[in-house]
């Protein structure tokens, strides 16, 4: 039977041959399983990644916007894309005056 290419890539795969740098991974790797670290998850992306929780963000919504990424992680890509596009709906219908 042929691939049809619907099937997500095993777990050991994504590793060593995905052209999504290093950092890029263990970016998706971190919002994938982030709720596991102790403490707020301001603090853990201060010490997991050195940098600022703005910049974090930054660099999250880069990555939603990446074929690469989506490829790499179809499911959390898709997932974390819902998230942004239900905040965005939100915060455009509370900007919009009553009865528009």
């Amino acid at each position: 039977m042929a691939d049809t290419g619907t099937s997500p890539a095993p777990e050991s795969s994504r590793a060593g041959s995905s052209p999504l740098p290093e950092r890029d991974q263990r970016i998706l790797e971190f919002e994938r399983t982030w709720w596991t670290h102790a403490g707020a998850k301001e603090q853990a992306i201060r010490s997991e990644f050195g940098l600022s929780a703005a910049r974090y963000y930054q660099l999250v919504n880069a990555l939603l916007d990446s074929p690469v990424a989506l490829a790499f992680d179809p499911m959390l890509i898709r997932r974390l894309q819902r998230v942004r596009d239900t905040r965005t709906a939100a915060r455009a219908a509370r900007l919009l005056p009553p009865g528009e």
